[in-house]
């Protein structure tokens, strides 16, 4: 039979037959909420029925500019289930990037918690018929209405409009870190094979006997798609609400007996750093999947060996759903930690469904044997083919994706970013990777967080300088970490420069901002010889 691909059916089915499995909600480490899935299912069914009555029809835009709770995670089905294309803003861009977002995304609605309306005051002066939804306080001014007054009022959706497989059911932007932000649309197609990849025994394997904790930012890439995953699978779902502490986050896996969670790694430094001075119970949790960025084997090894959590990795980005690949340890390394945690540290293996290859810089095939690097091109049913209403046609490549990343494909397909094209480090005709750079510098025991640019050069045309940020009250030093590096790169490889600095800037989703970072490091010290 041929029957359409639709997400709309996921909170059906979680009310349907795992009816008594929980959304359960926290503020500062606190519980402020707790429903079953048949109680979620019928305020979504409620709050679609209020979207349609206010006036969403197929196709339109309902933006969310909210944090981590319960409501935020009716949306992920009610705005679909209405007919319309759930766009979540990326909450900590500036008030100017989201007027851009949602005057490029014409959206119709915007759902806002009450903290984050002044960053849409920009945008409702400039879009005065602009719907705005208080998420948690209520309206009480023109134009500004209260979810809570929403659900109450319904009606129950009981005929949703008809959509298509292809038609579009969430929109992200990219960051923006080299230019406007670019919209990405996924389809209820791609977002439905894509939940069940995430669900695969080898991917992230989410089940019904499990309690999810959603760490990762709602706005950002649909929280890696595990809403979706736990939905479809009737696993219980904790959500952290707005500023969770590695204290919070602690407090809620334990009280909850969470089993699985995802973060980006500088998070997971943190909460690890917070577990092992503090002692809390992280034993409940079967799975710790970091994204992002590469993790360093000091944060696998203490994560696995002095916490006894199980780490993995998965890689993607938000053309891609945004999973690609997941870094589940195979079979030959059962028994030997040091082969599982080097494992870990890759991208993994390719999920089923996905295609890929690796180019040159004429776009010719690089072999997958782990040494040669070439450019990741992906496709595949959740790959995006163009971006929303923009050209780009530089990001394509007949009918593949041009992902940025470099990366190394070995025999047993397993996947190795090696750097972004963009920051790779052009030396006298040669090139450095920043990331492996940045790997070495975090192998010292004294370094918390490694970044490493590129900085112009007048003979070698670009020479890399590190800034790192140690643990506090290491006493390790410029000169102490450069001889460092000499035993694990080359020499011709060694920083112009080692800074110790306080901080590392971060972009709106927690990666370390290198656009920032190369315009704050001063050029004008000559090089050493080389």
């Amino acid at each position: 039979m041929s029957s359409p691909l639709l997400i709309t059916g996921f909170v059906r089915r979680a009310g349907e037959f795992f009816g008594d499995r929980e959304v359960v909600e926290y503020r500062a480490g606190t519980e402020v909420h707790r429903c079953t899935h048949r109680e979620h299912h019928a305020r979504v069914v409620r709050l679609a029925g209020a979207l349609v009555r206010l006036g969403v029809r197929p196709g339109d835009r309902v933006a969310t500019l909210a944090w981590n709770h319960h409501r935020h995670l009716e949306l992920y089905s009610a705005v679909p289930l209405a007919g319309g294309v759930l766009h979540t803003v990326n909450l900590r861009l500036e008030p100017g990037e989201i007027t851009y977002i949602v005057e490029h995304a014409e959206d119709r609605v915007v759902f806002v918690d009450r903290s984050l309306l002044p960053l849409l005051e920009q945008v409702r002066a400039r879009r005065p018929d602009l719907l705005v939804v208080v998420t948690d306080g209520g309206g009480g001014e023109p134009g500004v209405l209260d979810h809570e007054d929403l659900v109450a009022a319904g009606p129950d959706l009981d005929a949703p409009p008809a959509v298509d497989e292809d038609d579009l059911a969430a929109l992200c932007y990219t960051s923006g870190t080299t230019g406007l932000p670019k919209g990405v649309g996924y389809s209820h197609r791609a977002l439905y094979l894509h939940t069940f990849a995430a669900c695969l025994a080898d991917g992230h394997a989410i089940s019904e006997r499990d309690t999810v904790l959603h760490v990762v930012p709602m706005f950002h890439a649909n929280a890696w798609g595990i809403p979706f995953a736990a939905l479809m699978s009737g696993a219980r779902q904790v959500l952290p609400g707005p500023h969770p502490t590695p204290a919070d986050i602690a407090r809620v896996i334990e009280a909850e007996r969470v089993t699985y969670v995802g973060m980006v790694p500088t998070v997971a430094v943190d909460l690890a750093r917070h577990a092992k001075a503090t002692g809390a119970d992280l034993s409940s949790l079967r799975a710790l999947v970091l994204g992002g960025s590469t993790p360093s084997l000091e944060l696998i090894r203490t994560l696995e060996c002095d916490l006894g959590v199980p780490v993995y990795q998965g890689w993607g980005m938000t053309e891609i759903s945004p999973m690609g690949t997941f870094a589940r340890p195979p079979a030959r390394t059962d028994g030997d930690p040091a082969a599982r945690h080097a494992y870990v540290r890759t991208q993994g293996r390719l999920l089923p469904g996905l295609e890929w290859r690796l180019v040159d810089d004429d776009l010719r095939d690089v072999p997958h044997d782990g040494v040669h690097r070439g450019e990741l091109l992906m496709r595949g049913p959740w790959v995006a083919t163009r971006y929303f209403r923009d050209e780009h046609p530089e990001s394509f490549h007949e009918g593949w994706l041009r992902t940025g990343d470099i990366a190394t494909i070995d025999p047993e397909g397993c996947l190795e970013i090696v750097d972004r094209s963009k920051d790779l480090i052009k030396s006298g005709g040669e090139w450095i990777s920043s990331v492996e750079l940045e790997q070495a510098l975090l192998a010292h025991p004294a370094v918390r967080e490694a970044a490493v640019v590129a900085v112009p050069h007048e003979r070698w045309q670009e020479r890399p300088v590190a800034m790192v940020v140690l643990d506090d009250g290491a006493p390790a030093g410029p000169a102490e970490l450069l001889d460092h590096l000499r035993e694990r790169v080359p020499g011709w490889w060694l920083p112009e420069r080692v800074l110790v600095v306080p901080e590392l800037p971060r972009t709106s989703v927690g990666k370390i901002d290198k656009k920032r970072l190369r315009a704050t490091v001063p050029v004008d010290r000559p090089g050493p010889p080389l």
